[in-house]
């Protein structure tokens, strides 16, 4: 009988230890979007819901799977920018991301760029900001959508340049500066 309380005893003794070093594995290892203030927590939650739609997508084979990994690989790189850019600023604030491949340009750009001449931090096209490159099993390069008011000062500093630099126009011979270009409609009688 002693036995059989030993063991229980024993058993009790070794669920218990297994318990508490779980529970201690689980505490010691801080949640990464506690150290973030709410926006990028919100972020980070808005990816892994994402993530969560092309899982679920994927499980129910809506989509093949290279579709499925190009957009997991994406949403990877986008977490991994924004932690970056995040932690960088210290600042809790995350810019509109994109994240595409090399032969994906044309979704962001009407006339894709080369990539060879992009520079960290460079505005392309006045619409968005290089951000950097991600590998995440192929390479992403990440961009920020510029918002409206830095269009707009980017714009308005590049106006005056854009003026002194055009020619002045001359009116064609035969119309002055104020007059109108459509002709009079000729009434028959």
């Amino acid at each position: 009988m002693s036995r059989i309380v030993c063991r229980v005893v024993l058993a009790f003794v070794i669920a218990c230890l297994a318990g508490v070093a779980a529970f201690a594995q689980h505490t010691s290892r801080p949640d990464k979007s506690s150290e973030f203030g709410p926006v990028m927590r919100a972020y980070l939650g808005y990816l892994r819901n994402e993530q969560e739609v092309v899982d679920d997508r994927n499980s129910r084979r809506e989509i093949s799977t290279q579709y499925y990994r190009r957009n997991s690989n994406r949403i990877h790189a986008l977490r991994e920018m924004a932690i970056r850019l995040v932690t960088k600023s210290a600042n809790d604030y995350v810019p509109e991301l994109e994240a595409v491949t090399g032969d994906e340009f044309g979704i962001l750009f009407e006339n894709p760029p080369s990539v060879r001449t992009f520079r960290l931090n460079q505005v392309i096209a006045n619409t968005f900001r290089y951000l950097g490159t991600v590998n995440s099993s192929e390479t992403f390069y990440l961009f920020a959508r510029l918002d409206p008011y830095e269009q707009a000062a980017l714009l308005e500093k590049n106006q005056p340049q854009a003026a002194a630099s055009q020619p002045e126009t001359i009116p064609a011979k035969g119309q002055s500066v104020g007059q109108s270009s459509t002709r009079q409609r000729r009434v028959v009688p």
